[in-house]
């Protein structure tokens, strides 16, 4: 436990208003509707559009986060960015572009990436920027995400990513605020699966040319398939497990204190083999089938929506769960609401 309580103030999101139905993305991928929404989970998915680009979605669910909580642009001591590397131009540090749309002319910004695990990553620094700088007392976390622009939809070695969509998310951390407390949190990376989800080309490796355009080389790719689910397949539940056992026992908890499962999206089978090796039922839970996957804004829109449905309350753990490409799974634990008595 931290000497000093580090809490989330508010939480802040925006979603495009156009989406794309099951039924079109069966058609655009030959893939039945039925197993597209059973299967793949998706009922339908937000779209961006012509104004919805990456950075500027972070904006817009900053600002929500700062409306909602009252905190004011100019007490930001830090912005954590996890808008995506897809954004609105390559080389480009979003995070200071953030802040300064924001108002948050005292904060220094820095753009974080560990792809879908991104937001759980924010969380772990911004506890270690807490402790190690007294002068850091608040703390941005916002990003935007549109990687389903990256989709072909006809390519069958990617119909696992169906699910990308858009949008932006943000939290509002505070060093001192009692609520809605940061516990434990554990990150595990495996890099043997490091080339197994690539966007062929655009980098080094493969400049971008016309012929690999029309070649469909600037989508997102799997090289290996079979290969990878072959190797993917034995590690991910007990990755996932692992990391949240691990949260679980630096914040002197166990799986039985679990109140809320804030889960990314994934196709139905896993979310419920999930729930059923943790005990959890599927009301502590909020499956994203709207949504599809925001990728590491995930949490945010999780969070938001148990608090509508009140399937959060004071007093839960709240445990947020992600993995991402690359591959990395990640937990962080939140005592949601006001500390029991005697808890400081």
């Amino acid at each position: 436990m931290d000497a000093y309580p580090i809490g989330i103030v508010d939480v802040g999101t925006y979603l495009p208003s156009s989406f794309i139905s099951a039924a079109e993305i069966a058609r655009r991928s030959g893939i039945p509707e039925e197993i597209i929404v059973n299967k793949f989970g998706i009922e339908r998915k937000p779209v961006p559009g012509p104004d919805d680009h990456t950075n500027a979605m972070a904006v817009w669910a900053a600002q929500d986060a700062l409306a909602r909580s009252g905190v004011r642009p100019e007490e930001i001591d830090v912005v954590l960015c996890t808008t995506e590397e897809w954004k609105e131009y390559p080389l480009w540090t979003a995070g200071i572009k953030l802040a300064y749309d924001l108002g948050a002319h005292r904060a220094w910004a820095i753009d974080v990436q560990l792809r879908c695990g991104t937001t759980i990553a924010a969380l772990q620094l911004a506890r270690g920027l807490m402790a190690a700088d007294p002068a850091v007392e608040t703390v941005l976390i916002a990003g935007g995400y549109r990687n389903g622009d990256l989709v072909n939809y006809a390519n069958p070695r990617t119909r696992f990513m169906l699910n990308l969509s858009c949008g932006g998310g943000a939290l509002i951390l505070r060093k001192g605020h009692t609520r809605n407390r940061l516990l434990g949190a554990s990150i595990l990376t495996d890099g043997s699966f490091s080339l197994d989800v690539i966007v062929p080309a655009g980098g080094t490796v493969e400049p971008l040319t016309a012929e690999g355009l029309e070649a469909g080389r600037h989508y997102l790719d799997v090289p290996d398939p079979e290969g990878m689910k072959h190797r993917l397949d034995p590690v991910s539940m007990p990755n996932f497990l692992a990391v949240i056992d691990a949260a679980l026992a630096r914040s002197g908890k166990s799986r039985a204190d679990i109140g809320y499962l804030n889960l990314l999206h994934m196709k139905r089978s896993a979310y419920r083999a999930v729930l059923g090796a943790l005990g959890l039922r599927e009301e502590q839970c909020c499956y994203l089938s709207d949504l599809g996957h925001v990728g590491q804004q995930d949490q945010m829109f999780s969070l938001r929506r148990a608090l509508e449905l009140g399937r959060l309350q004071d007093g839960d753990l709240m445990v947020m769960v992600a993995a991402g490409t690359g591959y990395t799974w990640a937990a962080a634990c939140v005592a949601w609401g006001a500390p029991a008595p005697g808890v400081t």
